[in-house]
């Protein structure tokens, strides 16, 4: 992402997303560390960075000349381990592997659109609304994953989910009238995220196609 051609490639994308005129910007990145960097960002004291919160985040942000960047990242427990032990505990392990081969192929997915094409294709990849769906498809398989009192799938969906909707909290608490947010996010979070600012009164979800290039 350092590299001249990548460069150029998130400048293209930042002029796109400008045309968005955002008020704020949300990243996955806790609240003080989001307002050290981002000072340190817009006096060049930052470092070189290739994470997406500097490269996209921060840089959209400076481009608008906000003042600050909102860190709404909040820390979640994921007890995968708990699932993958009933799983082998109960002759699940089959379910549970053609899971993880799924993901495996998302990812190498992802990975070629990444190596063959822009920055922007691969914001495009990623923000598919189908190709969310079927990512999100994932946690859904692991409510099969358990037995009566022992829910193990259930659980870590609990704590999943309970992480999302205290990011979105995050993001609709901090939102005034009239903002118009630009959320920076794993794609992981995209279906829950989405979910709830889709559905919560006063809000409007806005797709970034409609500004990519």
């Amino acid at each position: 992402m350092l590299a001249p051609k990548r460069q150029q490639e998130l400048e293209a994308v930042t002029t796109a997303l400008s045309r968005f005129a955002p008020s704020r910007v949300a990243v996955e990145w806790p609240a003080d560390l989001t307002r050290e960097r981002y000072a340190r960002h817009r006096d060049g004291s930052l470092p070189p960075s290739r994470n997406e919160v500097v490269q996209l985040g921060f840089r959209l942000a400076a481009a608008a000349n906000l003042d600050e960047v909102d860190g709404i990242d909040v820390d979640g427990t994921f007890p995968y381990p708990a699932v993958e032990a009933f799983a082998k505990a109960h002759g699940q392990m089959d379910r549970l592997q053609k899971a993880h081969g799924t993901i495996a192929a998302e990812v190498a997915g992802f990975q070629q659109v990444i190596d063959n094409g822009s920055v922007a294709q691969a914001l495009r990849h990623l923000n598919d609304p189908r190709r969310i769906v079927d990512g999100h498809a994932f946690y859904r398989e692991l409510l099969l994953i358990g037995a009566g009192t022992e829910q193990p799938g259930v659980d870590l969906l609990t704590a999943w989910y309970r992480r999302n909707f205290a990011i979105c909290a995050k993001l609709l608490q901090q939102a005034r009238p009239g903002d118009r947010i630009v959320v920076f996010y794993g794609a992981g979070h995209s279906h829950l995220l989405r979910q709830c600012v889709a559905e919560t009164p006063g809000y409007r979800l806005v797709e970034p196609d409609a500004y990519l290039p």
